[in-house]
């Protein structure tokens, strides 16, 4: 079964020419980074957790009754989808636009609304947490949105870039390099 979020970096890698965005298909939405470790591990104990769950559910259904144990099934069905929704977060590009995938939300923004996109110096949340940290962001200006400030799409301390800095390097270049590229009508 092909993985494409493992070869993203890759992709980059082994780029022959000049070309910032070695992609043939600019529709498609992709994720121009892999998955961080922290995110993955994650999302493997919530997979493992679901697995319990699930085993707990066949052996409730052969000894106690059917209601609980399709309501086991129910739960580990929804810890299933949590970590597959949780492999999903993170800032997906395309020839459309810019993509902010959240646990809960996801945000398009067209590049016709993109100002810019730059990384900055700043306190950003460490793993998402309430707690700030200095490090850096790759923040996104939008049109129309002034009050609210530039919105942190990438970060140094973030479940993908966690003591990665060359890694958010490369997402922050690449994702600068579609904005760019976009932006003025490429």
């Amino acid at each position: 079964m092909p993985l494409p979020f493992l070869t993203a970096d890759r992709v980059f890698d082994e780029a022959a020419d000049d070309r910032a965005l070695p992609y043939e298909d600019r529709d498609h939405w992709r994720r121009p980074y892999r998955p961080g470790p922290w995110r993955v591990a994650a999302a493997a104990l919530l997979l493992l957790l679901a697995s319990y769950v699930l085993f707990a559910a066949v052996i409730i259904a052969f000894t106690g009754t059917l209601s609980t144990a399709v309501g086991c099934l129910g739960a580990a069905l929804v810890v299933i989808l949590g970590a597959l929704r949780l492999l999903r977060i993170g800032v997906w590009v395309s020839g459309r636009g810019l993509r902010r995938v959240g646990f809960f939300r996801t945000t398009t923004v067209p590049w016709e609304q993109v100002i810019a996109v730059r990384t900055a110096q700043q306190p950003v949340r460490w793993l998402g947490l309430p707690r700030t940290v200095q490090g850096q962001a790759l923040t996104l200006v939008r049109r129309g949105r002034t009050t609210d400030g530039p919105v942190p799409l990438l970060t140094t301390h973030d479940a993908d870039f966690l003591a990665r800095p060359d890694a958010f390097d490369r997402a922050a270049d690449t994702v600068e390099a579609w904005a760019e590229e976009h932006r003025l009508g490429g």
